[in-house]
């Protein structure tokens, strides 16, 4: 049984029965029959699906924006901030798709070459539920108009947010099982990974979720895309704006109550501005106000688990009692909800878990770096690569800076964040292969050569 649980209150929304073996079994049969059809389906009907879907998506944002905020508590302005990203996307691929999908034709002194892009088939993807609607369609979306199939196994506290998507899908005219939810135990993924007709995988989640379905996958000889999070490094260089800094960094730090991905975590300062960031940061974080993220006056809502509000509260006890320093917060709220004080580390060092591990709540730590050649080294001492950013007046030097750091993205004098412009995803345990763009179209296609001689 799937439990919905909101976080802001700790009481239940929903219970959802889970597949078992057969019936899990069964969907992944729909959808590869379903998938056989789809990919024959004219480029321009699969790409029509995807702008109806753009319609409804913005004809229903309070709906499912609220749905969002109380099933993981983000606030109510970033649900609705979610939902409209997710009709441009699907307006983005439906415009740009034929261009990425058109063969492609090379000189040859005989004949013809060619390269076409096809669909590989049925592809799971499993979701986290920090963003319940742009984690799904950012997979879904180019994997619909390339013309797989997509099974989607999500986190279970975000059901009902699926279950919407797979009725607005039906609604814009996509054909059943193309697009099909997997409400299964993680005992069942092994499964459903070998099953013939799974032809590739793409996960959204811990390191640790992915290295076990990468392992699945690679044991299946089945394609995979992998990202994993990460510990990304906010640099600010002694020349830079420190108002400008301060207010991206709270940004960055802040979103979605930190529960982001490619949320700046570690702030490594270069010494002449490390005491000044330190104190306008701490200000900034402080003058924050938890509660309901329905209320337009909270500016921070819960954690989306009680199990995450634990965690993230066993990293700032352990870094602290490693020696790094609570400048504010450093707390659980009381009260109904799984609310984390907005909370500042200083001090922070390799070893602590505030710069080794993932944070992934309302809590920054800042790392003193002595120049910028020290900011690069901390910031490259991390097992994660996902995104970076350097603060700096300098923008050549800040691009330079950029070159040298390990990371699927970096952004000099901005907030790195993911935009379906460009290809999203990381080095190192932040996981491979790519999503957005036309990388990300291209992941599960079957680039195949043609070779044809004259008769």
């Amino acid at each position: 049984m799937f439990v919905s649980i909101n976080p802001a209150t700790g009481q239940t929304l929903a219970r959802y029965p889970c597949h078992d073996a057969l019936a899990a079994r069964l969907v992944v049969e729909e959808c590869a029959a379903a998938q056989r059809q789809w990919r024959d389906v004219p480029l321009a009907e699969r790409l029509a699906v995807l702008s109806r879907l753009a319609d409804l998506l913005e004809e229903r944002v309070e709906h499912l924006a609220g749905l969002a905020t109380r099933e993981m508590g983000k606030l109510l302005p970033e649900s609705r901030a979610e939902v409209r990203r997710c009709a441009r996307a699907c307006r983005f691929y439906a415009r740009m798709t034929p261009r990425w999908l058109a063969p492609e034709t090379l000189a040859a002194e005989t004949g013809r070459r060619m390269v076409v892009f096809e669909p590989l088939g049925v592809v799971l993807a499993v979701m986290p539920w920090n963003f319940p609607y742009w984690q799904t369609l950012r997979a879904a979306i180019p994997l619909l108009a390339a013309g797989n199939g997509v099974l989607v196994k999500h986190a279970a506290n975000v059901t009902g947010a699926t279950l919407a998507l797979e009725a607005l899908f039906e609604e814009a005219g996509l054909p059943g099982g193309i697009f099909s939810l997997l409400r299964v135990e993680e005992a069942l993924v092994a499964a459903v990974i070998a099953h013939p007709a799974v032809r590739g995988v793409t996960l959204t989640g811990s390191a640790r979720a992915g290295a076990a379905v990468g392992a699945l996958a690679g044991g299946a000889v089945k394609k995979a895309v992998m990202e994993l999070g990460g510990s990304d490094p906010f640099i600010v260089l002694a020349d830079a704006a420190l108002d400008d800094c301060c207010v991206a960094a709270e940004t960055a730090r802040m979103r979605v109550c930190g529960q982001a991905c490619i949320a700046a975590k570690r702030c490594i300062v270069e010494a002449p501005l490390v005491e000044a960031f330190t104190a306008r940061l701490a200000e900034r974080l402080a003058a924050h106000v938890p509660g309901d993220p329905c209320d337009p006056a909270v500016t921070v809502g819960p954690l989306a688990r009680e199990d995450l509000l634990e965690n993230l509260d066993r990293q700032v006890r352990e870094s602290v009692a490693l020696g790094a320093r609570v400048v504010c917060g450093g707390n659980r709220l009381p009260g109904a909800g799984f609310f984390y004080a907005p909370t500042l580390l200083a001090d922070v060092r390799p070893g602590m878990p505030a710069f080794d591990e993932e944070l992934f709540g309302p809590v920054a730590a800042v790392v003193a770096a002595a120049d910028a050649g020290d900011a690069v080294t901390l910031a490259n001492a991390s097992a994660y690569g996902l995104g970076a950013s350097v603060w700096t007046a300098d923008t050549a030097r800040g691009l330079e800076l950029a070159r040298r750091i390990e990371a699927g993205m970096v952004a000099v004098n901005a907030v790195p964040r993911s935009d379906f412009r460009l290809p999203f995803g990381g080095v190192k345990r932040s996981g491979y292969g790519r999503e957005l763009s036309r990388w990300g179209l291209l992941e599960f296609c079957n680039i195949k050569s043609i070779i044809v001689e004259d008769a």
